[in-house]
């Protein structure tokens, strides 16, 4: 029995001893150390292009906004003689030198803001000292003989919105007795021209036209452009 054991025994190391070092099995291990089966040296990273495969898109950089030109030219006004001076002063601080230039014209008024005639040259000069103690100085007392003689004039304009935005501004210092009426005239009128006006410059331009009511900045017209009339 014990013959047997021993006999079995030996049989198993046997069968173990062949199926490790001598078995044709695929899970056979090769004993040398992995760096002696591969040449890490020779090892690289192949590239999409290399691959065949194609690259990825890379995003385009931002275009630089581009500028707006300079308009050539831009008209301001129009302005009663009254009003050119103040509107001079207010284009001081842009100090435009030679860009800037005036252009006389004639326009039809239809539309004016006064206070009534005061019956004589002493009351209307009166009357005009109180304005000009409010800071209102663009007026002019009506000399002319009529039915307006000793009248205020406190501006003419083209349109009735401008007429009433001037009132309005009038009355909102305190000028009661203001009024708005219908009055076909011909009046010379100055508008301001400048040149090589940028987005800032215009920018600048269109924020004096809140001081001026029913004064408006536009394009010059065309050199070939009939000349302007009321």
């Amino acid at each position: 029995m014990r013959a047997l054991f021993l006999l079995l025994l030996l049989a198993n190391l046997g069968f173990f001893a062949w199926a490790r070092y001598f078995g044709g099995d695929g899970e056979q291990r090769d004993p040398r150390p992995l760096q002696q089966q591969i040449a890490a040296d020779q090892v690289r990273i192949l590239s999409a292009r290399e691959l065949g495969a194609p690259e990825p898109a890379k995003p385009e950089a931002p275009k630089p906004a581009a500028e707006a030109e300079p308009r050539a030219c831009v008209e301001w006004g129009s302005f009663t003689v009254t009003d050119t001076a103040r509107a001079e002063k207010a284009l001081e601080p842009l100090a435009l030198g030679a860009r800037l230039a005036q252009h006389r014209i004639e326009e039809t008024a239809g539309w004016w803001v006064y206070i009534a005639p005061q019956g004589n040259r002493q009351s209307a000069a009166k009357k005009a000292l109180e304005l000009k103690n409010i800071g209102i100085e663009d007026y002019f007392v009506v000399l002319e003989e009529g039915r307006w003689r000793s009248a205020i004039s406190l501006g003419v304009f083209k349109s009735e919105e401008a007429a009433n935005s001037r009132l309005a501004m009038l009355r909102a210092k305190g000028v009661r007795t203001a009024l708005l009426g219908r009055r076909d005239t011909q009046v010379q009128k100055v508008l301001f021209q400048v040149r090589g006006v940028d987005a800032a410059l215009a920018a600048r331009l269109v924020e004096l036209v809140q001081a001026f009511p029913g004064s408006e900045v536009k394009d010059c017209p065309a050199p070939d452009a009939p000349a302007r009339s009321g």
